[in-house]
Formats: C-alpha cells, structure tokens, sequence
C-alpha cells in the first residue's frame, strides 16, 4: 500500500507548530486489549486541526506495529492525489447507473467542505496525516472502510424512494443555508467528527439511512482492524465511530465482511412493475387497435410519443443542456419508458457527458459549486446531473399523463 508523501499535502494541510489545547488524550484515545493485543481507537473529526496534530502524536509515541485508517482505496486516492478527478471516467459511471451515488457522495463531501473552510482546515487532513506519520516511521498501513460506493449504494438501496427525495432535499437545502457561525460554535464544531453527527441526526429521521452509514461500518471497522496484523495497533477513525468500534472489539463480535459487501438485489416487485408498465401500455396500444382501428392505435401511439417525448426534452431545455442532448431526451423518453433496462435520464446523462465533458478545473470545484444554485447551470459536471434530474422527472410525468389517457380512451 503506498501512502502519500509530506509533500503532496496542500499547504493548509500540515499541522500547526504549537500544540493545541483541545487536544484531550484521556477523552480521544481510548486502549482496547483484544486477545493479547493493544488497540488504541482514535477519535478524530474530520475537519479539526487539533485531530491532525493528535494523530501524528500518537502514532509517535506508540510507534506500532501497524496504522488502521478510516479510509477505503477510493477516498484515499481522492484525499492524496488532487488529480483523482482526472482519471474518473464519467462515462462509465453512468453506465453502470451509478450517477445518483456520485451525486450523493458530492453532496456530502461539500457539506464536510463547508464545514471545513471555515475552520481552515481541509477535511480528511487527519487522516492523511495518519498515512504520513506512517511512511515517515516506516509503519505498514491498512485501509479499513468499506469501499464509499458500496455504502452509498446500500444507503439508497435500504431508503424508499419518497424518502430519498426528502432526504436530497434536506442535504441540499442545508448547502444552500449559509448561516453565521459563532466563535463558540467554531470551537464546538473542531471537537466534533461533524459528518457523523449529521447520519447521526439524519438517522433520527431515517433510521435505514444510520444502519448503513453508521451501523454497519462500525461493525465493518472493528472487524477490519481486528484482522490487522501487529501487537500494537493504532486505529484513526472518526469520533461518532468509537463507541460502536469499541463495543464490537471489547464484546468479540464478528462481522461477515462478505456479506456487508454485497449490494442487496432490486426487490422482486419492481422487477414486476419495470415489465408490467411497458405491457400495460403496449397491450392498451393493441387493444385500441383491435377494438377502434388502426387509425386509432396510430393516434394514441402519437400521443404516447408526445407525451413522454415534450416534458423530457422541455427538462433537457430547463436544464441548459446541449442541443443533441434535447434532441436525445425526445427520441429517448417514448422508447426508454417501455423498457425497465435503461431510463431516459441514463439517456441524456451520457448524451451529455459525451458532447460537453467536464473540464478538471470544474471537477475541482464542484464541492463549492454545488451550493450555488446558479453553478448547477454553469459548472458542466453539475449540468450532467441537471441532464439526468430534470428530463427523467418530465419522462416520469409524460409516462402518467400519457398512461392515463391511453387508459381513458380504451374504456371510451
């Protein structure tokens, strides 16, 4: 496993040269003797300086046999290489329909951002830290989260769809919301692991949601850090993980890795209604034919065709996106809303990632555009998303409209 070096941090990365009150050993570090082994768990938040300079404390003193980080492949290349984003191959995400978990995970990575910038610290710089102090002691390392995507997808997988869109709602009103922060809130926000207490509070509203995010890694954690070899081992993980880590460690629980890693299949039910919309529309079409004429099967597949073809390019439109992508949200919506293999919105999400890519100046930042609402129109990763939402929801209402009269004039 290669870690970063010093010199890949960002300037306001590294830790201050004076010690920081805040730092309380007693209350973030907490020793564990696991089957003759000394685990030491310490809590961090994310976007705290005072963690970035307690890591590096620890791990000097103990000087162990391994470091365990909060981190999997995927959030630590992101932390350690800035030109990550230039190796994500858009294109492929949206193949494998994986376009609505990358918004998520942007969405809270710009809320840790947020959070971030004004405590002046970049967010994850402990952890980063941890890697560090790791290679300049010559200490193996080991990456103990579960890969983000897995989590993510099992977060949406495990939440009802009405509750996903509350959730994005929330998530995305809370970036828009730009309050004043108090100096006293400043000091209480730098001794928090902060992402967490937001699943944390999310999870009061969305109890599937905290499973998945909370829950689960925590067990996920403890078994991967059980695993790791060494006598003396040192664990970097995110305060609001703790107390479940160290629950699981000192009760000897064990977690089925494998299973926490599998993405749960699309229920049965929706198997069911993806084919039973399309036969219901097309045996509707047949039925008219058979009862009205052709004439009539003809007229009522026009409006099949408008109706879903209309409202998704009129998002496609709203959306600012490309021409070809309009043209591709018409042609697409009558023909991908009879089929549950692809959406429209998968449609018109490659359509424009294929004729006006992001730039890397745009993938850098995304995480400040995202809370600007004009920047959704402006920034041409953020209007990949706008490509996917808005002609997806206009397919959605052309579908019902278009459904119901068809149903209307078979009983006429």
């Amino acid at each position: 496993m290669s870690t970063p070096s010093p010199d890949e941090a960002t300037s306001g990365d590294s830790p201050v040269d004076e010690p920081d009150s805040s730092i309380d050993r007693r209350r973030d570090v907490h020793t564990i003797e696991v089957d003759g082994r000394r685990i030491l768990l310490v809590g961090t938040a994310h976007i705290s300086r005072s963690s970035v300079e307690l890591v590096r404390e620890v791990i000097e003193a103990e000087r162990p046999d391994r470091v365990c980080i909060e981190l999997d492949e995927r959030r630590f290349e992101a932390l350690s290489d800035r030109e990550a984003w230039q190796k994500l191959d858009l294109k492929q995400v949206i193949r494998k329909k994986a376009l609505t978990t990358l918004l998520m995970n942007l969405l809270l990575a710009s809320y840790q951002k947020k959070l971030g910038a004004e405590l002046g610290v970049v967010p994850g710089t402990e952890l980063l830290e941890a890697a560090r102090v790791a290679q300049e002691n010559d200490i193996p390392i080991s990456l103990c989260d579960r890969d983000v995507r897995v989590t993510l997808r099992r977060a949406v997988h495990a939440t009802p769809f009405l509750r996903r869109m509350v959730l994005l709602s929330e998530v995305l009103l809370s970036l828009l919301d730009a309050p004043e922060i108090s100096e006293e809130q400043l000091q209480e926000l730098r001794e928090q692991d902060v992402l967490t207490e937001l699943m944390n509070e999310m999870g009061k509203r969305h109890p599937s949601l905290k499973r998945v995010l909370i829950d689960e890694r925590d067990s996920y954690l403890a078994q991967k850090i059980h695993d790791s070899d060494g006598q003396t081992v040192v664990a970097v993980v995110g305060a609001g993980h703790v107390q479940g880590i160290r629950a699981a460690l000192e009760n000897h629980r064990v977690a089925d890795l494998d299973a926490l890693d599998v993405i749960p299949p699309v229920s049965p039910w929706w198997k069911i209604a993806g084919w039973g919309v399309p036969v219901l529309i097309l045996g509707t079409i047949a039925l008219i034919g058979y009862q009205q004429g052709l004439a009539a099967a003809g007229d009522n597949l026009l409006f099949w065709t408008l109706a879903n073809g209309i409202p998704a390019s009129l998002g496609a439109l709203i959306a600012l996106a490309h021409p070809l992508t309009i043209l591709a949200a018409f042609a697409a919506a009558p023909i991908a809303s009879l089929t549950p293999v692809i959406g429209t919105a998968y449609v018109t999400a490659f359509v424009q990632a294929w004729v006006a890519p992001p730039t890397v100046k745009e993938f850098e930042t995304v995480a400040d555009d995202i809370s600007s609402p004009r920047a959704w129109w402006r920034n041409r990763l953020l209007k990949i998303f706008l490509a996917y939402i808005l002609p997806g929801l206009g397919s959605m209402i052309g579908s019902v409209v278009g459904g119901a009269e068809l149903l209307s004039n078979l009983f006429q």
